[in-house]
Parts: structure tokens; C-alpha cells; sequence
């Protein structure tokens, strides 16, 4: 009898490992050999320098612009928007757009906007009052993931919906659909423009695993975007002989590049928010077998590690520096920013905004 009642629920087990739905229907593909934290990527402790401007209770500053007023602005999990005073360390509530900002950007004439999985393309004016600029694109399709933004000199905004298949309203928060989104590996990212004169907000690339960070050239020449679900930074061109062309500028990175920011010199800045994980390099080709991964308890599925990891870069893609903190006592990290003698590095989790004088 007790033999029987074994057989049944292993029976059971078996069959809800492989036939009970999920959401995720995984493309095979093949994901490059890792090579490690050698060379370029060899371990350092700089992170381990870092000075913190305490965020009252917020977490997750996962970006951070400079204003005009030389007032830092910064996006937290909560939604809201933070005004910090890099003098006095002084950080305010500035606006509360009611959903997840993820990206944040100043254009030329002082003007916030913000990247918001729940809303999509946001404008913040200087009183804080928060306007929704586009949740659509001209095809009728529905942002339901921005996620990063820049915007060039004539005012064209660029940004990223990260994927068209895993909404974080569904998924129950911005993780949680990053993770399904890089288990399918369906090419479910698009990069959109927006144009304040138009109002049109349309396609620019499609079939990303992930569009993640975005940013422009100093004179607006290339696009480079992150595409976090193949360890690679992409270079689109917007001007000259390539126009149109997209070119593979980073690839096989050690960790999932997230935010990327220009600096004033030309070079670039992109956090890597956790390592590679084994387990899914490992299945890349297997998709079935992602499939009953998924089924797996939640606690035992491949998840994000602490380890602090930046990298600057410049527009050819050679890698200049890396700030790393193996540890992970500052982890998660989302990306860089370099603001007069300091290094300002955000974080997907953390509750304290992270200074690197330089």
C-alpha cells in the first residue's frame, strides 16, 4: 500500500514537472562560453571606497541625473522620485508618479523624464507634477516595460521597452519579469523614439532579448543599447554611412549589463546588476528543460548574486576601467554616472545611493 501511494505521488510530481503551464514558452539558443573575471574584467575592491548618501527609508536608487541646478535626481523602488544635494547630503521627495521609474534623464533644457514600466514615457516638470507622454507605440502596441532613456539634442527621445511579453504589473514587479523574460529569450524587446513635435513614438529595433540601457553618442551619432539577455552592448547608428545598421559593440560580458550612461569625455558607464548564471548558460539550449526549471520551487531557481560590478567603456568598445566589489557589500548594481569629482553608482536593491570620488 505505501509502495503504491509512492509510485502515485512521484507519478504525480513527474507529471506536474512536466506538463504544468507556465509562462514562459523558452527559445533555444546558445549562450557564449563564459570566460570569467580575466583580463579586462580581472577583480579589484574599488567599489569597496564608496561613500553613501542615506535615502531615508527608499531603496533601490536604480538611476540617477543631473539637473540643470546641479541637483542630483534618483528613482526608487517605491516610485519616487528623490532631489539630492550632493553637498549636504540632503535628500527630498521631488515627485511620486505612482509607479516604478526605472530610468531617469535631463534633456538640454532642464526637463526630467522618466522610463516607467507601469505608465511608460513620463515628463516631470520642475514642481513635480508628472505627465504621461506615451504608453503606445504608432503600431498600436502597448509599453508595458520602459525601462531606460536619452534623449538627443533636438529634444528625439529614446528609450526602451525591455519586453513586449512580460508586463511588471503581471508579473508582480520589474524582477520578476526580467527573469521570466531571460528564461523565454522569445526577442521580446523593442527600442522607440519619441518625438515631442509629433507625438509619434515609434519603432526603432525589435527582437531584443531584453532592451535594457540606453544612450547616445555626445553628438548623437550611434545609439548603444544593453541587451541584457545576451551579455551584450548593441551600437544602432542614427547618422552617417552605417545609418540604420546595428553592430555588436560588447559582447560575452561576465554579469547582465543594465543602465548605461554617458560621460562628458565621450566614454560610457554600464552596471553589471548580478553575474552570469550557470545554470541558465547551461540550458540555453535546452528550452524544454527551462521550461520544468521554471516549475521548480522558487527558492531553488537560478536568482540574482551580490556581487558590485561597473564598467567604462569607450564608444569602440574597449574596456577602460572597472569598479568591482566581489563581496557584494554594494550590490546589484544598476550603473554609473560621473558627476564633477565623483562616480555616482546606483543599485537595483540598496538603500543608500553610493559616491566614488574619483
Amino acid at each position: 500500500m505505501i509502495g503504491r501511494i509512492s509510485l502515485i505521488l512521484v507519478a504525480v510530481l513527474l507529471a506536474y514537472l512536466l506538463f504544468w503551464p507556465v509562462p514562459v514558452d523558452p527559445v533555444a539558443w546558445k549562450a557564449p562560453t563564459s570566460v570569467g573575471y580575466v583580463g579586462a574584467f580581472q577583480p579589484n575592491q574599488l567599489l569597496k571606497n564608496l561613500d553613501f548618501i542615506d535615502l531615508n527609508g527608499e531603496t533601490g536608487p536604480e538611476d540617477a541625473a543631473l539637473g540643470a541646478d546641479d541637483t542630483l535626481y534618483v528613482s526608487t523602488h517605491s516610485g519616487k522620485v528623490l532631489k539630492v544635494d550632493l553637498q549636504t547630503k540632503s535628500v527630498t521627495e521631488f515627485a511620486d508618479p505612482k509607479g516604478r521609474v526605472l530610468g531617469l534623464e535631463v534633456s538640454s533644457d532642464g526637463t526630467l523624464y522618466g522610463a516607467d514600466p507601469y505608465q511608460g514615457l513620463l515628463k516631470i516638470t520642475s514642481t513635480g507634477d508628472v505627465e504621461i507622454l506615451t504608453n503606445q507605440s504608432s503600431d498600436g502596441q502597448q509599453i508595458i516595460y520602459a525601462n531606460d532613456l536619452d534623449i538627443t539634442r533636438n529634444g528625439i527621445i529614446y528609450f526602451t521597452d525591455a519586453s513586449q511579453k512580460f508586463s511588471p504589473k503581471a508579473a508582480g514587479g520589474t524582477l520578476p519579469a526580467s527573469l521570466l523574460d531571460l528564461v523565454d529569450h522569445g526577442g521580446n524587446g523593442r527600442v522607440l523614439s519619441y518625438d515631442p513635435q509629433t507625438k509619434q513614438t515609434s519603432t526603432v529595433l525589435k527582437n531584443l532579448n531584453f532592451a535594457n540601457g540606453i544612450a547616445l553618442a555626445k553628438d548623437d551619432s550611434y545609439l548603444l543599447i544593453a541587451e541584457t539577455g545576451t551579455y551584450s552592448i548593441l551600437k544602432h547608428w542614427l547618422k552617417g554611412e552605417k545609418t540604420g545598421q546595428t553592430e555588436v559593440l560588447l559582447e560575452n560580458l561576465p554579469g547582465f549589463p543594465d543602465n548605461i550612461n554617458d560621460n562628458p569625455d565621450g566614454t560610457f558607464w554600464v552596471g553589471l546588476v548580478s553575474p552570469r548564471s550557470v545554470p541558465l548558460d547551461m540550458l540555453s539550449s535546452y528550452p524544454f528543460l527551462r521550461k520544468v526549471m521554471m516549475r521548480l520551487p522558487e527558492a531553488i531557481r537560478p536568482k540574482p548574486q551580490r556581487y558590485g560590478f561597473a564598467v567604462k567603456f569607450s564608444g569602440e568598445g574597449k574596456i577602460l576601467e572597472t569598479l568591482q566589489d566581489p563581496k557584494g557589500a554594494y550590490a546589484m548594481v544598476t550603473g554609473g554616472l560621473n558627476v564633477g569629482d565623483s562616480i555616482i553608482v546606483t543599485s537595483l536593491t540598496e538603500g543608500r545611493l553610493g559616491i566614488l570620488k574619483k
